[in-house]
């Protein structure tokens, strides 16, 4: 299977909440905005790949999944999402697989892992 592009879908509970949370206390830039109908649709820069929320569902997030977001300062990261009123789940810490990570929910409780890999750790070399 040859993949030429990917992005992760989420279907929030309320879709203006999410949009806030993502657009401006995250700041992720947008890609490509749309609406249809009823449906309005929006697709953030992710890194490498797309996060998309569209449509709406009651249905209960699961913890089995989580977005793994790399930052260059997850200290610096950490400071500006607590003084925006996110709930740090779990503060900064060094993580003993050698990652620096933290972690925060969305407004329906995704689990957000922000991590800041350091410079001597393995995934910087080729």
């Amino acid at each position: 299977m040859e993949v030429l592009s990917s992005r992760v879908l989420l279907r929030p509970t309320d879709f203006e909440q999410s949009f806030r949370f993502y657009a401006e206390i995250l700041a992720l830039h947008i890609y490509r905005e749309w609406v249809s109908g009823s449906t309005r649709g929006v697709v953030f820069f992710l890194g490498g790949g797309f996060l998309e929320l569209s449509g709406s569902s009651e249905a209960p997030c699961s913890e089995k999944v989580s977005l793994w977001l790399q930052v260059r300062d997850v200290n610096a990261v950490g400071r500006e999402l607590e003084d925006s009123g996110v709930d740090i789940v779990e503060a900064p810490v060094d993580k003993p697989w050698g990652l620096r990570e933290m972690r925060v929910q969305d407004p329906d409780g995704v689990r957000l892992v922000i991590v800041e890999v350091p410079k001597d750790h393995p995934l910087r070399r080729p």
